[in-house]
């Protein structure tokens, strides 16, 4: 509760409200307005915060979590971070499971955050009892007093983002936004956003960002599961070898897939050109919009929000690590490593 207009009780209650900064450099050429929905302005860096906070509040009215319990989680970190987070604030032990894909950076700052962190290895399918959605469902069995999130087929999920980043942007455009640009995951955000957003203008067009090796974009045209999909992939928090239930695959109007390679570039390019640090998710979205216009998508007055979901300061061992850029074979004569461009004195 605040105590005064600018007093908190605790971080929690920064969770929110987050701004919409206009793009500017990015997009000159373009037709439309761009405004980023800004989600590193959450106390723990992402749009996860929002879902945490929602999904165990609402286990606590309900009388499932208790004092002195666990949580435990399947994720990718941002959730995780966001999870161990309020377990401080309210008090319960954090157990997560967590993909090898995810940067050492984020692994770090689970750790830093009190919870108990089980690396999972990516590249094995779902029901494989070494995934990080397995290993989760058995420490959730082991464990007595728990309680697991399960984001991917949590309906709360969803209706978090119903509740706030909705009507947040809703309000924040006036009502005047045409198309909502945003990565799926566990789809929570976008399918949520969606929701409110077409109850309130059922013509705002709502895309999806999936990634190159993964099924959801094959899904939402088809409705059909096609494992030849599946291969492996660097981005973080974006597409998925399953179908998450928190996925409202009716609410989206169409998907857009990006690599791995243009989505780090691009991530690269938000921090030199508008000065937003932001993570490898959010390069994805603008490497989608820089797609999509290319293909006439927008017109002069549309008004295009695009969600960029955390920050970059999770990224550093990744994207912005040129070794590591060097490594996955991203530069080349068109994009040479910045360090290039760092003279050291002696």
């Amino acid at each position: 509760m605040k105590q005064s207009k600018n007093v908190f009780d605790n971080v929690l209650d920064l969770i929110g409200k987050t701004p919409l900064i206009k793009l500017n450099k990015m997009t000159s050429d373009f037709k439309g307005e761009y405004l980023a929905k800004v989600e590193a302005f959450n106390p723990g860096h992402s749009s996860k915060d929002r879902i945490a906070l929602y999904i165990i509040e609402e286990a606590e009215k309900k009388g499932i979590l208790k004092p002195g319990d666990t949580i435990i989680e399947t994720t990718s970190g941002n959730t995780g971070f966001s999870i161990a987070m309020v377990s401080i604030i309210k008090g319960y032990d954090c157990i997560l499971a967590v993909s090898s894909k995810s940067s050492a950076d984020k692994i770090d700052m689970l750790r830093t955050m009190g919870a108990k962190v089980y690396v999972c290895p990516a590249h094995v399918s779902a029901d494989d009892p070494r995934s990080y959605y397995q290993v989760a469902k058995r420490l959730h069995e082991e464990t007595k007093g728990s309680v697991y999130i399960n984001q991917y087929f949590n309906e709360l999920n969803l209706q978090a983002h119903y509740e706030t980043t909705g009507p947040e942007i809703w309000e924040q455009t006036e009502g005047k936004i045409t198309h909502l640009i945003a990565c799926s995951g566990t789809g929570g955000t976008i399918s949520g956003t969606a929701k409110y957003l077409k109850e309130q203008n059922s013509s705002i067009k709502i895309i999806g960002v999936d990634a190159y090796g993964s099924v959801l974009k094959k899904y939402h045209e088809t409705r059909e599961l096609d494992t030849d999909e599946i291969y492996p992939y660097r981005i973080e928090g974006l597409g998925k070898n399953l179908i998450p239930t928190a996925t409202d695959f009716d609410m989206i109007d169409k998907f857009v897939k990006v690599t791995d390679e243009e989505s780090a570039h691009t991530a690269r390019e938000i921090a030199r050109t508008e000065g937003l640090f932001v993570g490898y998710t959010s390069g994805a979205a603008m490497q989608a919009i820089k797609q999509l216009s290319e293909e006439g998508e927008f017109k002069k007055n549309d008004k295009i929000v695009v969600i960029f979901p955390d920050h970059g300061s999770r990224y550093m061992s990744k994207i912005y690590s040129d070794k590591w850029m060097e490594d996955q074979g991203f530069f080349d004569s068109e994009n040479e490593a910045s360090i290039k461009k760092t003279q050291y004195i002696n």
